[in-house]
């Protein structure tokens, strides 16, 4: 189904499953022998969801190589991915707050508990901007749990496609003071005029020194193309054994856009673009005996930006 500018979702469909399968991830990835990450929220938020498929994966009764079904892509390389991705963001938020950072912004925040499991330093606010529906889950599930955030967490609960920057700053932000933003998940399931007013909003809100991360996938329309082509094959797959969700990949917004570190460079950031290949081995990652890790995925960059001026 094609996107609108008014569709919704919830945490088991649309937009919303991508963030419960990439949290899976993160619970499959944090068990691994000589784990990258500890994310010990990830599995009680996916369980909490109550995706069936998801459940069978994580207590075991499902293999993820057997969901994946020989797919390019798939829960199993997936993990890898989450593994390197998540520990280079978390590694980003921990250089800001020595850097003397105390706004973090977190940008479709999803299922994502930095706010309650990073060492985040004294006088931190972390704020958790997603639909309403998606913060009141996340933030019941972990108080169920008597999970407790290791920051001053405030919720923004609104649409990014609304005014989410008066929204954020009626939450206690201040533009005048550096902030560190991380756009995970987002870049791509945003038009390209959306993308634009998103990188303008962050820009207008930065002071000097604020820092920025995301993923993303430049170029032409053929580089999404082979990666919908790969997700489409997996979740072939996965409904087999009854994961009966839309592509993923189709949720995507394909077309001409501005490459978001050549856009932010344009406004004042000084940025940096690292491939897959690149993070996989700066954590001394190995590749697979085919050296596919990145298949599918070759394309996606990782761009970082620190805020120079206000031009």
């Amino acid at each position: 189904m094609a996107r609108t500018d008014r569709d919704t979702w919830d945490l088991a469909s649309s937009v919303g499953a991508t963030a419960t399968v990439v949290a899976a991830g993160r619970a499959l990835a944090s068990r691994a022998p000589n784990a990258l990450i500890n994310d010990p929220f990830a599995d009680p938020l996916v369980r909490a969801v109550g995706v069936h498929f998801l459940t069978r994966v994580l207590s075991g009764e499902l293999d993820p190589a057997v969901a994946d079904g020989g797919a390019g892509y798939g829960l199993t390389r997936l993990t890898r991915m989450m593994a390197v991705r998540t520990r280079l963001i978390d590694d980003y938020f921990g250089e800001a707050g020595t850097a003397g950072i105390r706004q973090a912004v977190i940008l479709a925040a999803g299922l994502d508990a930095r706010a309650y499991r990073l060492p985040w330093p004294d006088d931190t606010t972390v704020y958790e901007i997603d639909q309403p529906d998606v913060i009141e889950f996340k933030t019941r599930t972990l108080s169920e749990i008597g999970a407790a955030p290791t920051a001053h967490r405030r919720t923004v609960a609104i649409d990014l496609r609304q005014d989410w920057a008066s929204a954020l700053q009626a939450s206690g932000f201040d533009p005048s003071q550096p902030a560190v933003w991380s756009a995970e998940g987002l870049i791509d399931y945003l038009p390209g005029d959306g993308q634009d007013r998103l990188l303008d909003t962050v820009t207008e809100l930065s002071a000097p020194g604020s820092r920025f991360i995301a993923a993303n996938v430049p170029g032409d329309d053929r580089a999404a193309a082979a990666l919908q082509a790969h997700i489409h094959d997996a979740i072939d797959n996965w409904r087999k054994h009854g994961f009966d969700v839309e592509d993923m990949g189709h949720l995507w917004y394909v077309g001409e856009r501005h490459n978001v570190a050549g856009y932010l460079s344009d406004r004042g950031w000084s940025t940096i673009q690292s491939t897959m290949a690149e993070l996989y081995r700066l954590y001394n990652q190995p590749l697979s005996e085919t050296g596919d890790d990145t298949l599918g995925l070759g394309s996606t960059v990782y761009v970082t930006g620190v805020r120079s001026d206000r031009s």
